[in-house]
């Protein structure tokens, strides 16, 4: 069975995330979706979700594609892969991730996971940030 992993704030579910965790679930049998904690989406964007880790969390598994969706690690994001050992991870046309990083620890690990950076979906409409943005302006 080749499980699945990908990583996310989704804070404004919309058609980007879902074309996003489509695309990943394609690629094996079980797909597993990390939530971003609240402070870390503070530390990495400089702002607060307008949901709480939590509430974002069931959003995420309640959709059918996903098979289980948790909260990340607070300090340490490579503890959920080390615990799941997935197959594939699954990261998102916009994320920030070192892949160069990401490959050596995960040899160091001896974990044999690929990485697949998947396509955006018309990200000049859904993206969080310009969602957002266009909510202010109404």
């Amino acid at each position: 069975m080749k499980t699945i992993l990908a990583f996310g704030t989704f804070d404004l579910l919309h058609p980007g995330h879902l074309s996003y965790l489509t695309q990943a679930k394609k690629l094996g049998d079980k797909l597993i979706v990390v939530v971003a904690t609240d402070s870390n989406v503070e530390k990495g964007k400089g702002k607060k979700p307008i949901n709480n880790e939590e509430h974002r969390r069931e959003l995420v598994e309640a959709l059918s594609i996903v098979d289980k969706a948790i909260v990340g690690s607070e300090n340490n994001y490579f503890e959920c892969i080390e615990q799941i050992k997935p197959s594939i991870i699954a990261l998102g046309y916009d994320q920030p991730a070192n892949e160069k990083e990401i490959e050596s620890k995960l040899k160091e690990k001896g974990i044999e996971a690929k990485i697949i950076k998947l396509v955006a979906y018309k990200p000049e409409i859904y993206k969080s940030s310009k969602i957002k943005e266009k909510m202010k302006k109404n």
